[in-house]
């Protein structure tokens, strides 16, 4: 068969630069979206289905050779399995060659009171459990977070860089460019199926020094200031929804506790998946923070 790759969620921030990726570099690429209304990534055909309706989720795996699948911003147990279930049926109906799946997060070692890492724990085992060759991808925090309207003024305008993690949790930011090219090299290893990989970006460095890293790019000082979670949530609810921004800042108190959470070695990431990570200082400059500076 010709290889044909569907993406979940290839409108989305994640599930776009993956989809943008494998499109640029010759891949026929379907896009699994809830809402087709969006603009599709160049070369990317977008496709309307819903992960809870197994129907539809079998109908859109349908001559699929390969897949990327990362839940969407849900984080009712409930759903979520009922979602892994699908994309299980589906993937091994279709015979896939490869699945990647992106848990969306690093997952703690011990069972957690948090949504945020048991839901995907979950539905990690239900895909590993398909028989399908499967490969999973645990990321840590993106850089992308930073590039964005809650962030982004306070950067430019302020020189402050406001996080809801401890100043001294050291974090292995990634971002989206790189979670794609991991990707891609995951779903074109055959050494790598069955592996449960923690992958991070090219640095670990703490809150200060991020800060640090950005100083140096905007030629302004740049201070690193801790936000409260519950802050964080609250602000977070008023984009995404309570229910969503309480699974997403699960992750943030739990991290509190759990020093080497997100701290996912670089050198072991390039190494087992053969990808140059894009150093922190290299990824700031090449965006367009001037987008983000008042007036």
């Amino acid at each position: 068969m010709t290889p044909r790759y569907l993406i979940t969620g290839a409108t989305g921030a994640q599930g776009g630069a993956i989809a943008r990726y494998l499109a640029a570099h010759g891949t026929e690429v379907i896009g699994l979206v809830r809402d087709p209304e969006k603009p599709a990534p160049t070369g990317v055909t977008l496709l309307a289905a819903d992960l809870g309706d197994a129907d539809a989720v079998q109908e859109a795996f349908t001559g699929i050779t390969h897949a990327v699948v990362t839940i969407p911003l849900e984080y009712d147990p409930d759903t979520v399995l009922t979602y892994a279930r699908n994309v299980a049926t589906a993937a091994r109906t279709a015979r896939l060659r490869r699945l990647v799946f992106n848990t969306n997060t690093a997952l703690p070692e011990t069972t957690t009171p948090y949504a945020a890492f048991e839901t995907r724990r979950a539905a990690e085992d239900v895909i590993r459990a398909s028989g399908v060759p499967t490969v999973v991808l645990r990321p840590p925090v993106y850089l992308d977070n930073l590039f964005s309207p809650w962030h982004g003024p306070d950067l430019v305008d302020h020189g402050v860089l406001a996080y809801p993690l401890r100043a001294d949790q050291p974090v292995a930011w990634l971002s989206h460019d790189d979670l794609a090219r991991l990707v891609a090299a995951a779903l074109d290893n055959d050494a790598l199926v069955g592996r449960v990989l923690d992958v991070g970006g090219a640095d670990v460095l703490t809150g200060p020094e991020l800060a640090r890293a950005f100083a140096q790019v905007l030629g302004r000082d740049v201070t690193y200031v801790p936000l409260d979670v519950r802050r964080f949530e609250d602000g977070l609810a008023r984009a995404v929804g309570a229910a969503a921004a309480a699974g997403v800042a699960g992750v943030y108190h739990h991290a509190h506790t759990d020093p080497a959470l997100l701290a996912a070695d670089p050198a072991h990431t390039e190494r087992e998946l053969g990808v140059r990570l894009t150093p922190a200082v290299e990824w700031i400059r090449a965006q367009s923070w001037e987008h983000w500076a008042a007036g």
